[in-house]
């Protein structure tokens, strides 16, 4: 397969999404963010990471990874989704994903993957009393839910009573962007999760604050990411990752840029409509920006 070339624009796009100067993998490109929290070996970081999102009566002491990180079964097509499955010493299964593009559906996404994962108990235990609490994990990079909290958790309620209908389906969304804390105000396990995340590119195992360092689980995360190593099916499948992410990035950019060129044209016809009978065409174009053709059709379509 032919290596990938970035040009001069994509790659300025790299040093953002990445970091110019620590960051040599991005934590939140979805082969990195499944290789470091579903692997065996680092397990521990799987489980600080879900401790930090359930509520302190709720914490795990053991969790199995039900589908571990694995390279040669991605390439062969075994694996062909990058979220992590888990389950804990109480039985309670996790469903843990990390979206970088923005979806307009994403609620109905983040159902569907809960759904899958609860029912597919099913067919391992046989009967519908032996299916476990579910738990979706979804880390968003790009703002979806209404409200400014970073972390939302959804259940299941009766709409009149307030009453829990049951305990068997909880969501949570970690919405990345909407996290505008400095590092001094980092209070909690879930703000240095986030603040990793986010800034993964301004740390190392050399340099990190203290803040952050003072988790142990944070200070391994930063040293894992610091000296993961991709081998060359790894970093091109890594690349490849990465590189849709920049396209979609760079759709977005260019969406955002057409729609403001859009409302901007359509607010100067607006006031354009407002001074035709006031001022002569050349000072409407002038003041406007629209064309004198386009000043014209406005006096004729009048």
């Amino acid at each position: 397969m032919l290596k990938y070339s970035y040009s001069n624009s994509e790659r300025a796009i790299i040093k953002k999404i990445e970091g110019e100067e620590m960051c040599r993998i991005n934590p939140k490109v979805d082969l990195a963010f499944k290789k470091l929290f579903g692997s065996e070996e680092n397990k521990d970081l799987l489980m600080a990471f879900i401790n930090s999102i359930l509520s302190e009566e709720e914490q795990i002491k053991d969790i199995i990874i039900k589908n571990p990180y694995n390279i040669a079964s991605y390439m062969s097509g075994k694996i062909s989704i990058l979220d992590i499955k888990a389950v804990d010493e109480k039985g309670r299964w996790y469903d843990i994903e990390i979206q970088v593009a923005p979806q307009a559906f994403y609620d109905k996404r983040a159902l569907y993957y809960w759904a899958k994962v609860y029912s597919d108990q099913l067919a391992e235990k046989g009967r519908y009393g032996a299916l476990n609490k579910t738990i979706g994990i979804n880390v968003l990079d790009f703002n979806y839910l209404e409200g400014q909290d970073y972390h939302n958790k959804y259940k299941l309620y009766n709409s009149k009573t307030s009453r829990e209908f049951t305990d068997l389906l909880e969501l949570h969304f970690i919405e990345l962007r909407k996290f505008d804390k400095d590092v001094s105000e980092i209070r909690t396990s879930l703000d240095r999760w986030t603040a990793f995340l986010n800034n993964a590119y301004e740390y190392s195992k050399n340099r990190m604050p203290k803040e952050m360092a003072e988790d142990i689980h944070i200070k391994k995360a930063i040293e894992v990411l610091d000296i993961m190593y991709l081998d060359e099916d790894e970093k091109e499948l890594y690349e490849q990752n990465l590189k849709d992410l920049i396209d979609k990035q760079e759709q977005l950019e260019t969406a955002r840029e057409e729609g403001i060129e859009k409302g901007e044209r359509n607010k100067a016809i607006e006031i354009a409509k407002n001074l035709i009978d006031v001022l002569d065409v050349d000072t409407i174009a002038l003041k406007t920006g629209l064309s004198r053709e386009d000043i014209l059709k406005l006096k004729r379509d009048n």
